[in-house]
């Protein structure tokens, strides 16, 4: 292995496709269980290696060398094998930190910092809310090591704090439906940061972004953190440029385009589309209903009721919420359930296909719409709970190839 990234469980990760960005076709992920650590950093058979958990820590001692910002958050996610054959340890996870936070908008000057977690990457926390003029930063983790740190189950009812850094592994995927805090028990917070990069918003960042708090995802950290290790790895200076370039890249990539709206809208149509111009997979939640049930729609309306209907459509959004870079055509009820909307958006963007009702067609197979009234008194009924699923709304006027290209147009 000349170039890697080193850790536990790395399926998950999206570091070589930012690498391979970066010019570094040659970048792997090598998973190194806890036992054989010692033996891989003691033969140091690469040029350079980001870290990943467990091991920001575990890996210090191995060192030669560890850059001063590096020993004074006490973890280290970057080491380069130089010429001489020594191991110099980075942490450009603070680089990437501190960029996320100053892309979010968040101003740190004066103000009240809680950072959830207590290794690594809590400790970068900790350093780039400092580094930005907090005023205050507490730590809170399960079982507090110190009495500088607080129990996390106390932090949980509330308190005082403006602005909340996670860094811990709650909400990633898979599983991604946790939660560490209940948002509104925090009355002056102002923003909130994840490190967590799956799924792309988790629910912290979701209910943030909900009550309107400024909030982003660790997506542009682990962009940033890359670019900075990959001047450490090349001993060269990068073009800041890039990081905006290959976050919106990454992004579009890995979001899912999820389409809603009414019956006859389009959905499918437009999902087969993009499919053929993105070579992305569709999902279609009403024919993977009818698959697994062997029945037709209005059969289970008909025999088990709605209820029983929008119970499976939901355990398969579930399923498709962690999915990534695919299509997903929901059923036209489906975002009447604002738990299926949040599940869609952890690792999607919402398109609502706007058609108004002389738009519609209605047909016997649509238990709801099989009529031209039924139509239009099921639009009247829907329309708000559309507009509040809906990230982007796409003219109901346009053609649907114009509304595939709209929606690309967006995305990128």
């Amino acid at each position: 292995m000349e170039y890697g990234l080193i850790g536990e469980h790395l399926g998950h990760s999206f570091s070589p496709e930012i690498h391979a960005e970066l010019g570094n076709k040659n970048y792997v992920l090598h998973e190194v269980p806890r036992d054989a650590l010692e033996s891989f950093m003691q033969e140091a058979d690469f040029k350079g290696i980001n870290v990943t958990i467990p091991y920001k820590e575990a890996v210090m001692p191995y060192l030669d060398e560890i850059a001063p910002e590096a020993l004074e958050i006490g973890a280290v996610n970057a080491v380069v094998k130089g010429e001489d054959g020594r191991l110099r340890g980075y942490n450009t996870d603070f680089y990437g930190l501190r960029a996320m936070s100053l892309r979010a908008g968040l101003d740190f000057k004066g103000r009240k910092v809680l950072v959830a977690g207590a290794g690594g990457a809590a400790k970068t926390a900790v350093a780039v809310a400092r580094s930005l003029g907090a005023a205050e930063v507490v730590c809170a983790t399960r079982t507090p090591r110190n009495e500088e740190q607080l129990r996390l189950e106390e932090v949980s009812k509330g308190g005082p704090w403006q602005i909340i850094m996670n860094a811990t592994p709650v909400g990633m995927y898979p599983n991604d439906g946790d939660r560490l805090f209940d948002l509104d028990k925090f009355p002056a917070l102002e923003g909130v940061l994840d490190c967590i990069y799956n799924p792309l918003r988790t629910n912290l960042i979701l209910d943030a972004q909900a009550t309107g708090l400024k909030a982003e995802g660790g997506l542009y950290m682990l962009v940033a953190q890359a670019w900075k290790a990959d001047e450490f790895f090349f001993s060269k200076q990068g073009d800041p440029r890039q990081l905006e370039r290959i976050y919106r890249k990454l992004y579009a990539q890995k979001c899912n385009i999820v389409l809603c709206g009414m019956p006859s809208s389009g959905k499918t149509t437009v999902g087969g589309l993009l499919a053929e111009m993105t070579g992305r997979t569709l999902y279609d939640t009403d024919v993977i209903i009818r698959e697994r049930s062997g029945r037709e729609i209005r059969e289970i309306f008909a025999t088990e009721g709605e209820a029983a209907f929008r119970q499976m459509e939901s355990q398969v959004i579930e399923e498709l919420s962690h999915q990534h870079s695919c299509i997903i055509a929901t059923g036209g009820g489906a975002v009447l359930n604002w738990n299926n909307v949040h599940n869609l958006r952890r690792t999607g963007r919402i398109y609502l296909l706007d058609k108004n009702p002389d738009q519609l067609i209605p047909t016997e197979d649509r238990p709801l719409s099989k009529d031209r009234q039924a139509l239009e008194k099921l639009y009247h009924t829907r329309r708000e709970a559309y507009l509040r699923a809906g990230e982007c709304i796409i003219d109901g006027a346009l053609d649907f190839p114009d509304a595939a290209r709209a929606i690309l147009e967006d995305l990128c």
